[in-house]
C-alpha cells in the first residue's frame, strides 16, 4: 500500500471512528441519561400516585444502582468477550423493555424491583460505550473521544431533568407514560448499532487491540491490578456524594424550601447545563496538565465544598452551588475512563473488564449513598447533604493513594 493510500485509508477510519463516538454519545443521551435522570424531577408525582414517603423513594433511587452491583463486572467482560457491537444492541433493547416496566408499577416493591432490573441492564451500557473509544483511538484521541461520549450524558441529564416533569408529563398524561416513552426510544437506539461494523485491522493493531479475550483471562489480569481497586473505591465514595445529591435536591426544594416544581427542576437542570459546558474541557485539560489525577482531585475538592453547602443555603446560593458541583460532573466520568484504559496492564484488551470492576464497586456507593443520606432528612432536611460531602472527602483520600501514569500524548 502506498502513502497516499494509508493516507486515505487513516481518514476514511478516522472518519468512522467519529461516527461510532457521535453514536455511542447518542446512546448515552437517549437510551442511558434521559431515561434515568426523569426518576428525581418525577418523585414528586410517583410518590402522590404510590404513597410513598421521602425515605422509600431513596430506596427506589438506589435500587437502580444496587441492580448494578451484581452485572457491571460482567457486563464488562461481555464487551471485552463478545464485542461491544452486539452487547449494546441487546442492552439498549432490553433496557427499554425494563425502562418502561417502571411505568406499569402499582406500589413499592412493584417500582423497586422495576428499577432493580433497569439497573441491571442500564449499568452495562456506559462500560461498553466508552469501551468503543479505546478501541478507535488512543493518546489525545482517547481523552477528547470520552470526553464527547460523556458530553452526551450531560446532555441527557439536562434534556430529562427539564424535560420529563414540566413538559412530557403534562403533554404525554402522567409520568407512567413518559417511561412508556422512554423506552421506546430505547429499542430504536439499539436497532442503531445493529448496522455499525467492528474496529478494522489496522486500527486494532495501531491500538495494540489484541481481540476478544476469555472471562478468565480478563478477570485474572485486572482483579491484581492495586490501581483499578484504588481508583474504584475513589468512584464509590465520589459518585454516591453526586448520586445522593441528584435525587434527593428536587424533592428537598420542593418538599422543604417551597420552591415551585420549575424552580426546583431548573436548579437540576442547572446542575447538568454546567456539565455540558464543561465536560469536554475538563477531558482536554487532563492533557495538557499532562494529568488524569489532578484533575479527578480538583474535582473531588469542588464536590465537597458544593455539595456540604447545601445543606444551609438558599436562594441564589443553592444556584451557585448546584452549578459549581456540576462543572466537574461528566468531565470527570471522562478523565476517569481514560485513566482506567492507560492504566498499567489494562489496555485496550481489558479496559471493559476493568472498567466493569471500577463501576461495580461504584453501584454500592451508588445504592447505599442515597438510602443513607434520605434516611438522615427524619433528623434534619439538611443533614443528607453533610453526609454526601463526608462521602466525597474520604473518596479523595484513596485517589490521593493513587499512583499515575503519565498520559501518552500521541
Amino acid at each position: 500500500m502506498n502513502i497516499s493510500q494509508e493516507s486515505m485509508e487513516r481518514k476514511s477510519i478516522s472518519k468512522y471512528g467519529w461516527y461510532i463516538i457521535a453514536l455511542g454519545a447518542l446512546t448515552h443521551i437517549a437510551a442511558v441519561a434521559i431515561p434515568r435522570i426523569c426518576m428525581p424531577v418525577l418523585f414528586n408525582e410517583i410518590a402522590g400516585d404510590l404513597g410513598l414517603d421521602v425515605t422509600r423513594l431513596g430506596l427506589v433511587w438506589g435500587m437502580f444502582s444496587l441492580g448494578g452491583v451484581f452485572v457491571a463486572l460482567i457486563g464488562g467482560m461481555l464487551g471485552d468477550r463478545f464485542g461491544v457491537k452486539r452487547v449494546i444492541f441487546l442492552l439498549c433493547f432490553l433496557g427499554g423493555v425494563a425502562g418502561a416496566l417502571r411505568g406499569m408499577a402499582t406500589n413499592f416493591t412493584g417500582l423497586a424491583s422495576a428499577m432493580f432490573f433497569f439497573g441491571m441492564i442500564q449499568s452495562i451500557i456506559p462500560i461498553n460505550v466508552h469501551k468503543t473509544a479505546s478501541i478507535w483511538f488512543s493518546g489525545k484521541g482517547l481523552a477528547r473521544a470520552n470526553g464527547i461520549l460523556s458530553l452526551g450524558m450531560a446532555i441527557g441529564f439536562a434534556l430529562g431533568s427539564i424535560l420529563s416533569s414540566v413538559v412530557l408529563s403534562p403533554l404525554l398524561g402522567g409520568w407512567r407514560n413518559v417511561l412508556y416513552f422512554y423506552g421506546g426510544i430505547s429499542v430504536v437506539i439499539g436497532i442503531l448499532w445493529i448496522f455499525t461494523r467492528e474496529a478494522p485491522q489496522s486500527i486494532t493493531k495501531s491500538n495494540n487491540y489484541i481481540g476478544r479475550v476469555s472471562f478468565r483471562q480478563a478477570l485474572s489480569s485486572v482483579i491484581r491490578i492495586r490501581n483499578v481497586w484504588l481508583l474504584g473505591l475513589f468512584l464509590m465514595g465520589w459518585s454516591g456524594c453526586i448520586e445522593g445529591m441528584v435525587g434527593y435536591l428536587p424533592y428537598y426544594l420542593k418538599t422543604h424550601k417551597s420552591w415551585t416544581d420549575i424552580s426546583a427542576d431548573g436548579a437540576l437542570f442547572a446542575f447538568n447545563i454546567a456539565s455540558v459546558i464543561c465536560t469536554v474541557p475538563i477531558a482536554l485539560l487532563s492533557d495538557k496538565l499532562r494529568s488524569r489525577k489532578a484533575v479527578l482531585l480538583l474535582a473531588v475538592i469542588v464536590t465537597v465544598i458544593g455539595v456540604g453547602l447545601l445543606s444551609t443555603v438558599n436562594g441564589a446560593a443553592v444556584w451557585a452551588m448546584v452549578i459549581m458541583t456540576g462543572i466537574f460532573r461528566d468531565g470527570s466520568v471522562a478523565v476517569f475512563v481514560t485513566f482506567a484504559a492507560e492504566m498499567k496492564g489494562v489496555g485496550v484488551a481489558y479496559a471493559g473488564t476493568a472498567i466493569g470492576l471500577m463501576f461495580t464497586l461504584e453501584r454500592i456507593g451508588l445504592f447505599l449513598a442515597p438510602s443513607i443520606g434520605n434516611s438522615l432528612s427524619r433528623v434534619n432536611a439538611g443533614l443528607p447533604f453533610i453526609f454526601w460531602a463526608l462521602l466525597a472527602a474520604a473518596a479523595f483520600v484513596g485517589l490521593y493513594l493513587l499512583k499515575e501514569n503519565k498520559p501518552d500524548q500521541g
